[in-house]
């Protein structure tokens, strides 16, 4: 049986927080693939659909993001701007990047030449970007993480970049499905 776009529920949100049940497959592919650029990730959720709650559709996501692998996390680090530079383009993905990235020190140009020296170093020593959960975190923090992060191991900050990557992803589903949507009980 086939099932309309409304009858499917699946876990599909405007910007504003809509419950997951408000939304055809194509907007939810889109806007998981907004948070997270893994095929594999879009479709694991996506045929979870139909969600009775938003919370079901974000369980589901939590797990899909866990277990990615080592070519998923370099397919996502291509739609992730260096820490410090602005995302170009007006995309859902752009502007999540744009948002997470500003702090209040976004103005301190000795912070900023510092990140994008350790940016520098960061990609020479690993031979990616440089990852990291910016929302809620300050441009000292950053810094202090990324100096950390240039002394582990290639295993440790692979795995550390695959835990930012989950953390980004859930953070941005988040904030289109909420767990307890505005208004509901």
């Amino acid at each position: 049986m086939t099932q309309s776009a409304g009858d499917q529920g699946t876990a599909r949100q405007s910007a504003a927080g809509q419950s997951a049940a408000d939304q055809g497959d194509a907007e939810l592919r889109e806007a998981l693939r907004s948070c997270l650029a893994v095929d594999r990730f879009v479709e694991e959720v996506a045929a979870g659909a139909p969600f009775a709650s938003n919370a079901e559709l974000l369980a589901r996501a939590d797990a899909a993001a866990s277990a990615l692998s080592a070519a998923e996390v370099d397919a996502a680090l291509a739609h992730h701007p260096r820490i410090g530079e602005r995302a170009t383009g007006e995309g859902r993905s752009q502007r999540f990047s744009r948002s997470e990235q500003s702090a209040a020190e976004a103005s301190d140009e000795s912070l900023a030449d510092a990140i994008a020296e350790g940016n520098a170093r960061y990609e020479e020593r690993f031979d990616r970007v440089f990852l990291i959960r910016a929302a809620g975190r300050g441009r000292s923090e950053i810094l202090a993480e990324l100096n950390r992060r240039l002394e582990l191991d290639d295993a440790a900050e692979a795995a550390t970049v695959a835990s930012e990557l989950h953390d980004i992803t859930l953070l941005r589903l988040a904030s289109l499905y909420p767990a307890h949507p505005e208004g509901a009980a």
